[in-house]
This record gives structure tokens, C-alpha cells and sequence, in this order.
């Protein structure tokens, strides 16, 4: 019998390092790897005069979050794959492009992978949400918070919540997973254009 349970608590001890070590990988393992892909973004991005067409993966700006400090930036990506939302912040196919009358959307991941949108439940009405664009910087307002299921996919219509409705605003909606360690709802903060600074071209 101590035999039994002598073999039982070295299993329970080495099973509990298992989960331990891979707790550490997907916290740290997998940003290390975002940060990698995030500098062959952001280099794209220095070499790009101006969003054309996107092809899935390219880079598509800048995001910059004031309430978050100096040093919040991810390199945007075309597309929200897993393979993609791995590399950072993904921006929906066939929404609106930053600035553009329609809704920029993008998606991130909260707990893994750098954990871009990881605070973005921390967003206020009235805070910044900057997208420095090869033309442009454009600053959007915060307007409003909400969570929905993940069946709820009308938060990434042109006009949020209202499909098939014209748009006559450029907004903007980040949308994660909630709660944390969870994919059984989805977290979206909704923004509106209030502001672009052209990028001199000479």
C-alpha cells in the first residue's frame, strides 16, 4: 500500500509540473512568438506608402491605446484565422479599412499570444483608440462596451447590431474572448472616428 501511494504521489507531483511547464508555454512560449511575427509586421509596414488592396497576412497598421502606456503597440494583420490571431491583432476581412465610412474590426487574443486585447475591458467612454496607418493616424473615441455570445455576429456589421443598415460613420470594434481562459462569450468595445492626421509624403 505505501508502495501504491508512494507511486500515486510521484505521478500527482510530475503530472503537476507537466501543467506547470505547460501553463509557462502559453503564457510566455507563445508571445515570444508573437514578438517575433510582430517585427516582420511592423518592418512590412515601414516599406507600405499606403493601404491598397490586402492580401491575407499583410500588414495593415499600427494599434495604440493611450489608457494603456507609451509602450501598447501591435502590428495589425489581415485576417483572424487562428494562424493569424497568433501572429497579433487581426483585422476582419471585408470590413472597413482604418478611417473608411463602415466598422474596422479586429479581433485579438486576451490570455496567450502577447495577449493584445488582454485589458481592453478596462476601456472608458471617451478613450483613445489610435491606428497609425501607412496614410494616415486616425484616432477613435470609445462609445461603448458589450458582451455577446460568439452566435452574436452582428457586432461586426457595418452599423454594429443594426445588419444590412447604411453606414454614414467610420467606427471602429475590437472584440476578444470572455471571460478570461474562456471562449464562451465574446467581449466588444465599440469606437467612432474623431479625429485623422494625414501622413506628409514628402
Amino acid at each position: 500500500m505505501r508502495a501504491l501511494l508512494r507511486a500515486c504521489g510521484e505521478l500527482s507531483v510530475t503530472a503537476g509540473l507537466v501543467m506547470l511547464l505547460f501553463c509557462a508555454y502559453l503564457l510566455w512560449g507563445t508571445s515570444s512568438y508573437t514578438e517575433w511575427y510582430q517585427r516582420i509586421l511592423k518592418r512590412q509596414l515601414q516599406e507600405t506608402p499606403k493601404l491598397a488592396k490586402l492580401d491575407i497576412g499583410d500588414a495593415v497598421g499600427l494599434i495604440r491605446i493611450p489608457r494603456f502606456g507609451r509602450d501598447y503597440e501591435y502590428a495589425i494583420l489581415e485576417g483572424v484565422g487562428s494562424e493569424h490571431l497568433r501572429r497579433g491583432p487581426g483585422h476582419y476581412p471585408g470590413t472597413a479599412l482604418p478611417g473608411k465610412v463602415g466598422n474596422f474590426v479586429l479581433s485579438g487574443h486576451r490570455t496567450t499570444y502577447a495577449a493584445p486585447f488582454n485589458r481592453i475591458d478596462e476601456l472608458r467612454r471617451g478613450d483613445d483608440i489610435v491606428i497609425e496607418a501607412p496614410e494616415a493616424r486616425y484616432t477613435y473615441r470609445v462609445s461603448g462596451k458589450q458582451v455577446v455570445y460568439p452566435t452574436d455576429v452582428d457586432v461586426v456589421a457595418p452599423v454594429p447590431s443594426h445588419p444590412g443598415e447604411r453606414p454614414s460613420q467610420a467606427l471602429i470594434t475590437l472584440t476578444t474572448c470572455h471571460p478570461e481562459y474562456s471562449a464562451r462569450q465574446r467581449l466588444v468595445v465599440f469606437g467612432v472616428l474623431s479625429g485623422k492626421r494625414e501622413r506628409r509624403t514628402d
